[in-house]
């Protein structure tokens, strides 16, 4: 009995030892977690408590003496990429889709002598650093930034003492070597050279330049700016739209080599669509452009020209191209090996020509050979890229720290479609890498294609309102000797009709990819398929939502190889085995409109 009690005892011992242990793990994770989330508060409170960098006094800036002594920053490092200079873990710590930015306090460098190391900032640096602070990126904590941008203006390089404004940069308190830091720069180099990149010792920091060429650029880790224009400003929106244009190609950039202006009056003599446009001789104005005794107005000439003609000049990057875009003129870029403005994410080729210098002689002939339609859509796409990336210093801006943050984030990054397509006219993506069922909401769209049967017409519309999941009819009228009835003879019905009269009678137009067609679903269909069922129609769609790579339809056929006659042999047997589906009714994914 003794030796049981002994037992019992001892098993209740290593029990409350275990539970001892197991409450004073508990009680120290516990402690931890409190201790975290204390920790995390009072930081995001200490974040709260950074003011926001001020913008507003720009004449009360507090001066930092520059000693003789103080280093030289390292010189730009030419191989930096992505992968090797930019230190990706600083950033991510505002969310996981999100870079935060941190401006330095803005500071007047003076040498020991008083004198500045460059004039006053400029209005389009200021807009740069106003952009930056009221953007969704900005943080004021610079330990939490994933980018710095130091409050120094290297916009033009012929207003900077390089080895003053190298010095402080190196100063800054969390430069690093230029990690993370992002330098702005519009014009650089300097006479006779005029070097494509910024002179200045910058490390490891990203440089948003202006002029770069395919020798200096980084391909992804720089980022290629325009030339800002304040010029092109001043355009009217509605001259600029206007397709009617006096001149074939305009040339009123003044800045260019001599060589390339006697080309150009050359070719001008023969070419009676070319305007070639030179300084006048009085220089007070210079936005007067003069050219056989006429005084033209720069840049409203532009607005008169279909195709304007943007030269290398002692730079690389002209602001003509800006000024180009704003004026509904579509550019002629003749400057061999230059980077264009955000040529990571913009497809120039939809809305500007290239012509090598060497074939400068060449460009009356390449412009003429587009066609009216290609101008008309090269046109809307200039003036639609300039005001969504270059129509104000804050746009430039925060398309940087756009392309910037889908660096960072690539699984949060825009498509080639968000960056090139306006909003109305982006192109579907395509099937092959739709979701494995495509969803059912909007529906489908029913393209009707007709000659002149309008009883059958009317039967088929009021067959197809009754689908669930029709969203909206078309009408492709493909009589182009006969009118359709007018409306008020058609069918009232709950579903949308829209009527469009062709200008050609063509099969093919039943799939064309109409603006009205807002559905990724499209049932092209015949105007005497009145046969078919509302319920037959939704299980058909039904059946492509499961399969939207494929067209779905009623009406097949099959091809199958004759050995006899060493033919292919087409059946129209109704059979259980088919290999192809006519279009006379079915369902397919409106990418293929586009192909």
């Amino acid at each position: 009995m003794g030796q049981k009690y002994i037992l019992s005892i001892e098993r209740y011992r290593h029990f409350f030892i275990i539970l001892l242990v197991v409450i004073f793990l508990s009680f120290v994770f516990i402690v931890i977690a409190l201790l975290n989330i204390f920790s995390k508060k009072l930081f995001e409170s200490d974040s709260r408590k950074l003011e926001k960098i001020s913008l507003d006094n720009l004449n009360d800036i507090p001066e930092v003496i520059l000693s003789q002594n103080i280093p030289v920053a390292v010189s730009r490092n030419y191989r930096c990429s992505y992968y090797d200079c930019f230190n990706v873990y600083r950033c991510g710590r505002k969310g996981s889709d999100q870079i935060s930015i941190y401006v330095y306090p803005l500071r007047k460098y003076v040498d020991k002598h008083g004198l500045s190391m460059g004039p006053q900032i400029t209005k389009e640096f200021y807009a740069i650093l106003k952009a930056i602070v009221n953007s969704k990126y900005y943080s004021p904590n610079p330990e939490e930034a994933c980018i710095l941008v130091p409050s120094i203006d290297t916009l033009n390089q012929n207003r900077l003492r390089l080895k003053e404004v190298s010095q402080a940069l190196g100063l800054l308190p969390y430069w690093y070597g230029g990690e993370n830091h992002l330098i702005w720069n519009m014009l650089p180099g300097s006479p006779p050279d005029y070097n494509t990149v910024v002179d200045l010792a910058l490390g490891n920091a990203l440089i948003a330049g202006a002029g770069f060429d395919s020798w200096t650029y980084r391909v992804g880790f720089d980022i290629s700016l325009p030339v800002y224009s304040p010029y092109a400003t001043s355009l009217d929106r509605g001259n600029s739209a206007n397709p009617n244009r006096k001149w074939l190609v305009v040339s009123s950039q003044v800045n260019i080599h001599p060589e390339y202006s006697l080309e150009l009056l050359g070719l001008a003599e023969t070419r009676a669509e070319l305007l070639v446009l030179e300084p006048c001789p009085d220089q007070t104005n210079t936005s007067l452009r003069c050219s056989a005794g006429n005084i033209y107005y720069h840049p409203h000439i532009l607005q008169e020209g279909s195709f304007c003609l943007v030269l290398r000049g002692a730079r690389l990057g002209q602001p003509t191209l800006l000024e180009a875009l704003a004026a509904g003129c579509i550019p002629i870029v003749t400057a061999d090996a230059m980077v264009m403005p955000f040529a990571d994410i913009i497809d120039w080729k939809r809305a500007a020509l290239f012509v090598g210098e060497a074939d400068l002689n060449t460009l009356v002939d390449v412009a003429t050979s587009v066609s009216e339609k290609r101008r008309d859509e090269m046109r809307k796409q200039g003036l639609w890229l300039y005001q969504r990336y270059f129509s104000t210093m804050e746009a430039v801006t925060l398309t940087v720290l756009d392309i910037i943050n889908d660096r960072v984030f690539p699984h949060h990054a825009r498509t080639y479609e968000e960056w090139n397509f306006a909003p109305h006219k982006r192109v579907p993506q395509s099937p092959l890498f739709l979701p494995l069922t495509a969803p059912r909401a909007p529906g489908f769209t029913a393209v009707i294609l007709t000659y002149d049967r309008v009883e059958s017409l009317f039967t088929l519309i009021n067959k197809l309102v009754r689908v669930p999941s029709l969203s909206k009819v078309i009408v492709v009228w493909n009589n182009q000797r006969k009118n359709p009835p007018p409306m008020h003879l058609w069918p009232k019905v709950s579903k949308p009709v829209k009527l469009i009269h062709t200008k050609e009678n063509k099969l093919s137009n039943r799939f064309y990819p109409y603006e009205e067609i807002e559905t990724e679903a499209i049932l092209t269909i015949d105007d005497d398929i009145v046969m078919l069922t509302a319920d037959e129609l939704e299980f058909g769609f039904e059946v492509w939502r499961e399969f939207p790579d494929r067209i779905v339809g009623f009406p097949s056929r099959t091809h199958v190889w004759d050995n006899s006659t060493q033919r292919w042999k087409y059946e129209s047997e109704w059979t259980n085995q088919i290999s192809m589906v006519l279009t006379g009714v079915a369902f397919h994914h409106k990418y293929w409109s586009y192909l």
